[in-house]
């Protein structure tokens, strides 16, 4: 047989399956006809899913909704490292879900089915704050406090609310608002703390006294800044505990808290 006549049964098998193919599908419509039958696109119900998928399994040519674009964004800023893309598909997904125009809604209670205006996202506005946090700090503030109307229940979000407010503090070129940026800050831990306190059976369980190290060592930094010395002890002192089961992420800053803790005992104050 030759190699044309062995080629030729092959190259009908293809003409007849692409035919079947055309006959059976219908034109490809982005987000509605393949993604319900996309095993890797979740279907609202009724919320978004909030989480990373990667992009190339969505199939998506064209985003056609605030999820989508939520997706290229985070493909964008994970994947390529296109800020400026992400910030922008961030932003327009935030157009499309969002409370000022109706296109969202915040949900309180068990839905007991689809919603219409769905649910408001809460991960999109959490990444284009952490985008926009070092040059636009008032509007990271603004789209973390969004996050919590959604989810007031969040951990960590009033802490990167605290971040934002003591790098405004720390780059303030009007040394007079130092004071307020850093109370702000102060309010943001302290609310941070307040969701995930250390209970007694906790304590009887765990031994643990204190939680939360990041928070109380970010809290000792600010009253050091304010020259504080009675509150920089107790948070020091309150970050140790937290540290003393669980450690740090930069463990160094434990033999520095124990040698500013010594330091700073002498120095304080009546609270």
């Amino acid at each position: 047989m030759t190699m044309t006549h062995r080629l030729f049964p092959i190259a009908l098998l293809s003409t007849l399956a692409v035919g079947a193919w055309a006959q059976t599908t219908s034109t490809y419509v982005p987000g509605v006809t393949y993604q319900q039958t996309n095993p890797n696109y979740p279907i609202p119900n009724p919320f978004y899913f909030e989480g990373r998928i990667d992009w190339n399994l969505l199939n998506i040519t064209q985003p056609g909704n605030a999820w989508e674009y939520m997706e290229r964004g985070i493909h964008k800023q994970d994947d390529l490292e296109d800020y400026t893309g992400a910030i922008a598909d961030y932003q327009q997904s935030i157009s499309m879900n969002n409370l000022a125009n109706n296109t969202c809604q915040l949900v309180t209670a068990a839905p007991a089915g689809a919603l219409n205006p769905p649910p408001c996202i809460f991960t999109v506005r959490l990444r284009l704050a952490g985008l926009l946090s070092a040059t636009q700090p008032q509007q990271a503030i603004a789209l973390y406090q969004q996050a919590l109307g959604i989810d007031p229940l969040r951990l960590g979000v009033n802490a990167a609310i605290g971040g934002v407010y003591v790098a405004m503090a720390q780059t303030a070129t009007d040394p007079t608002q130092a004071p307020g940026l850093y109370q702000s800050a102060i309010t943001a831990y302290q609310a941070e703390l307040a969701l995930s306190p250390v209970t007694p059976l906790e304590t009887q369980l765990t031994t643990d006294t204190a939680n939360n190290a990041h928070v109380h060592w970010a809290l000792a930094q600010i009253y050091k800044a304010l020259n504080q010395p009675s509150q920089e002890a107790r948070e020091l002192d309150l970050y140790l505990q937290a540290t003393m089961w669980h450690s740090d992420t930069y463990p160094w800053r434990i033999t520095l808290a124990q040698k500013r803790l010594a330091r700073v005992r002498p120095l304080q104050r009546p609270l």
